[in-house]
């Protein structure tokens, strides 16, 4: 009995050894997977405010503009943007959308859409796996409102 104990232990601490001769550099140098190795999630787009300024003939509404970066293969999370009005105008590269209730569009560079106020923006995509796509963003909402806000998560 006690041989058969002492040959499973022996079994387990060669395969433990095993896994960490074969485990890639940093994993056996930390002991922890690394992140590149996880299941990860598609990069998301940054916005950089350009202007924002309260409209002076409209009381309580705000005007923004922004540049809106996606990285290739970059992909925004489901959102609302409130009660703004959107104006969005493709600078570079090839972006896909979709709006809750209509179908998947395409658009390229100098193409644009809207999104009325409430509209529900469940894709914003760059197509590309290799070059970045940029728009330019006008929001017209009230004034102190979120931009943006996600869906929560699943």
């Amino acid at each position: 009995m006690i041989r058969v104990r002492f040959a499973g232990g022996l079994l387990a601490a060669g395969m433990v050894a095993a896994s960490v001769a074969y485990a890639p550099t940093a994993e056996r140098a930390t002991g922890q997977v690394p992140v590149a190795a996880t299941v990860s999630q598609p990069p998301s787009e940054t916005l950089s405010p350009l202007l924002e300024q309260a409209l002076p003939n409209v009381k309580g509404k705000t005007f923004t503009s922004a540049i809106v970066n996606f990285p290739p293969a970059a992909r925004a999370a489901p959102h609302r943007h409130g009660k703004a009005f959107v104006y969005a105008y493709v600078l570079e590269g090839i972006v896909r959308s979709r709006l809750g209730g209509e179908p998947v569009r395409t658009y390229r560079q100098g193409e644009n859409w809207v999104e009325q106020p409430g509209a529900h923006h469940v894709l914003t995509e760059n197509t590309s796996r290799t070059q970045p796509a940029k728009l330019l963003v006008i929001f017209v909402s009230n004034t102190g409102d979120k931009l943006k806000v996600n869906d929560p998560p699943r």
